[in-house]
């Protein structure tokens, strides 16, 4: 079998060279590159992020154990995390333009993947009935994660524009109504796989705020209070710019603090896998 640390590698290369050519692509100044139409420029970055990903997936069924079991200790599970974002980000870009997130998704997956395969911790495999819930918390992690990159990205697109300063790689990007709808969308789809995993936390966990989780579940509970107020608040009141973006990203570090702060203290601090 494959060094699984030689597929990491081979894995944050393709990724790094996924964001470099949607760099260049959304740099260039002609006018279908200025679109973020560029035919050839775009399907390069999609195979190339997407032969990544197929590495990546490789890396990660060794790291976790899957499927016949599931252990993920910090890194692991930021890089398994790292993997669902990749994923619906190349399932976005299928639909609509949204290649410009690989920018910052990437570079980020290659990192976080280089991390976990060189420092692997063993871990207590989890019992079947708790992999759904864990299953459910990162793709709800991934959508997320994504809207807090949307976020920002709707902040400085809209700065711009109130400055009269849209140029460069936001010459390429779709309308501001577009980035913002694209943003509640992802905030919509990780509202609602929240609430699926907190639901079988609820259901599948004998004590949800027992001391070692009840730091990660008030937290977990506080993100998802976050989340559906901004969402009523988008449908009651139409709520947008800057108190979008701030919510999403206060929102969105909680929800971080939740899912790896509580396992940065048990696994790094405490030393309890």
């Amino acid at each position: 079998m494959t060094n699984p640390n030689i597929l990491a590698i081979v894995a944050a290369v393709l990724y790094v060279g996924a964001a470099v050519v949607l760099l260049l692509s959304l740099t260039r100044t002609n006018s279908e590159a200025s679109e973020g139409k560029s035919p050839s420029k775009g399907r390069s970055t999609l195979i190339l992020a997407a032969s990544a990903a197929v590495f990546h997936t490789f890396v990660a069924l060794h790291q976790t154990g899957l499927p016949q079991n599931l252990q993920l200790p910090i890194l692991v599970s930021m890089n398994v995390a790292a993997l669902f974002i990749v994923t619906l980000l190349l399932i976005i870009c299928l639909r609509q333009q949204a290649h410009y997130m690989g920018l910052a998704v990437y570079p980020i997956s290659a990192l976080l993947l280089l991390l976990s395969a060189a420092t692997q911790t063993p871990s207590t495999a989890l019992p079947l009935n708790i992999q759904l819930h864990v299953l459910l918390s990162l793709v709800a992690y991934a959508f997320l994660a994504l809207a807090a990159v949307q976020a920002i990205l709707v902040w400085v697109q809209r700065e711009k524009l109130q400055h009269h300063k849209p140029g460069g790689i936001l010459r390429s990007l779709p309308a501001l109504d577009s980035t913002e709808r694209l943003l509640f969308t992802l905030l919509f789809a990780g509202f609602a796989t929240l609430s699926l995993s907190l639901a079988t936390g609820f259901f599948y966990l004998e004590d949800l705020f027992a001391q070692h989780l009840v730091h990660k579940s008030v937290l977990s509970v506080l993100a998802w209070l976050i989340f559906g107020l901004l969402l009523f608040a988008r449908w009651r009141w139409g709520w947008r710019g800057k108190r979008a973006v701030f919510w999403t990203l206060i929102g969105f570090a909680v929800l971080i603090l939740a899912y790896f702060g509580s396992k940065f203290v048990l696994e790094i601090v405490l030393n309890r896998n």
